[in-house]
């Protein structure tokens, strides 16, 4: 098969009565043409690359490949014979397109969740691992054949029969989450297809999580996917949040901001159902219930409680996200009326989306919580700082900066904890930004923070003048000689 070319392209060649099997993009295409072409068996058991038995069985399978019907009774009456012959025949062809279409003829057997039986019991004979046989074509070097491997793989761990389970498991979540960061990865819509049946099995969930799997989703779903890539990544999203501990290790990652926007920002339906159920999952899982409050909180801070409305208004006939809809009002409407300026502001700074909102101007606002940036080990301020440092939008740049320069007007240790921190520096670069809001925003807090001395410096010295004047009013004839 030639490299590079088209999903239209294949499509045109291949004859009407071709079913596409179940593999998604271009995977998907590329196996049709794959199993539209026939074999020469009779060439592998004639040049003995192949036993007679396995040649016999592998024909009379390729006879009853268009009968559904027949094929699994084929299967099931020959199950050993089955599972010896693909794997004898996976283990001793080389070549490529042979490769292939073995693959295509497994993985469209296992559309038949009762089929994985066959390798199963196969392996527990034998004493050997189900997995291992297919976990090592992983390793070959055309793409097409190590996707195919990769969807067997998910169909099998995920067909009701033993799971996948320890170095198996890390390895092929570990293959997964490398094929997600892959630059310009063709078969991504297979990879997260296999996600998606994988994670809908709980075991499977703690184990992507470990391999850093959630961070590598966002990751994936922020670089600008198109709309059916978005769904099968936030479908994934929602699956994990189904377990608790899942669900609360996933505040540690921005994922609400990001997902927020997706919601915000399509016109897909599906997408939309799937944005609001994981927000749903997000309140309603954790058993932490100041964890599932602030996730709430950073909702209403990202805007999704002002988009509910909508989405209710324009989806109103889909049952199963209306009450998701519902829910959420309810739950991110009591999180509003319990919000005090401090929970607002904490969950403003941790969402990373600063704007110009009434906390940021308030004065007894910043004299009644300055102090509270140094909590947790001045986990706000670092927060502050790092969006100097790193955020591209000046808009947050400009606010962070003021809020800096308000910490250090209204703490009176403020400039020696921001020194400590470099903080101090990296508002002073900000001097020299090009954007002309966060010249002036940054110029503002450098000033606060001299200003902050200059106080200083004269309440000492106005200190040392009322000494001296007391020390003259007590002895106004001067020392005695």
């Amino acid at each position: 098969m030639a490299a590079g070319r088209t999903i239209e392209a294949i499509l045109s060649t291949l004859p009407e009565n071709v079913v596409l099997g179940e593999c998604t993009g271009l995977l998907q295409v590329q196996a049709a043409e794959i199993k539209s072409k026939n074999i020469n068996w009779q060439s592998y058991l004639q040049s003995q690359m192949i036993s007679e038995e396995d040649y016999n069985f592998i024909v009379a399978y390729d006879n009853a490949l268009n009968d559904p019907s027949q094929r699994n009774a084929l299967v099931r009456a020959q199950s050993n014979q089955c599972a010896k012959t693909f794997l004898n025949l996976l283990g001793h062809i080389c070549k490529d397109h042979t490769i292939q279409y073995l693959l295509v003829l497994i993985e469209d057997m296992l559309s038949d969740k009762e089929n994985g039986q066959v390798f199963r019991e196969y392996a527990r004979r034998k004493g050997e691992s189900v997995w291992a046989p297919f976990l090592n074509l992983l390793n070959r070097p055309d793409d097409i054949s190590v996707n195919l491997t990769a969807w067997i793989l998910a169909r099998l761990a995920s067909d009701g029969g033993p799971q996948m389970e320890g170095s198996d498991l890390q390895l092929y979540m570990t293959w997964l989450k490398d094929q997600l960061r892959k630059p310009d990865n063709q078969y991504l819509p297979t990879v997260v297809r296999c996600l998606q049946l994988m994670l809908r099995l709980d075991q499977y969930r703690l184990a992507f999580l470990r391999v850093d799997g959630v961070a590598t989703l966002l990751a994936v779903l922020s670089s600008g996917v198109n709309f059916q890539c978005q769904y099968q990544l936030v479908f994934c999203l929602w699956v994990l949040t189904f377990n608790a501990d899942v669900a609360e290790e996933m505040s540690k990652y921005s994922m609400i901001p990001l997902l927020s926007d997706v919601l915000i920002d399509t016109e897909k339906e599906k997408v939309v159902r799937m944005c609001v159920a994981t927000f749903r999952n997000l309140v309603d899982k954790p058993t932490n219930a100041s964890l599932a409050r602030e996730n709430a909180i950073q909702m209403v801070q990202c805007k999704v409680l002002r988009h509910l409305e909508l989405i209710g208004q324009r989806y109103n006939t889909d049952e199963d996200l209306r009450a998701d809809v519902d829910y959420l009002t309810e739950k991110l409407t009591l999180s509003v009326h319990d919000l005090n300026s401090l929970d607002e502001y904490t969950t403003e700074v941790k969402s990373g989306r600063l704007e110009w909102s009434l906390v940021h101007k308030s004065d007894k606002f910043w004299r009644e919580n300055a102090s509270r940036l140094n909590d947790n080990n001045y986990q706000l301020l670092k927060m502050l700082i790092h969006l100097i440092q790193t955020s591209k939008d000046p808009l947050v740049v400009s606010v962070a900066c003021h809020d800096i320069g308000e910490y250090v007007r209204h703490y009176p240790r403020g400039k020696h904890v921001l020194e400590t921190l470099g903080g101090k520096q990296r508002v002073m670069e900000k001097m020299l930004s090009e954007d002309p809001n966060v010249r002036l925003c940054a110029l503002l807090a450098v000033q606060k923070i001299m200003v902050h001395n200059w106080d200083y410096l004269s309440k000492k010295l106005a200190k040392e003048e009322v000494e001296s004047r007391d020390a003259i009013m007590k002895n106004p004839l001067g020392p005695l000689q």
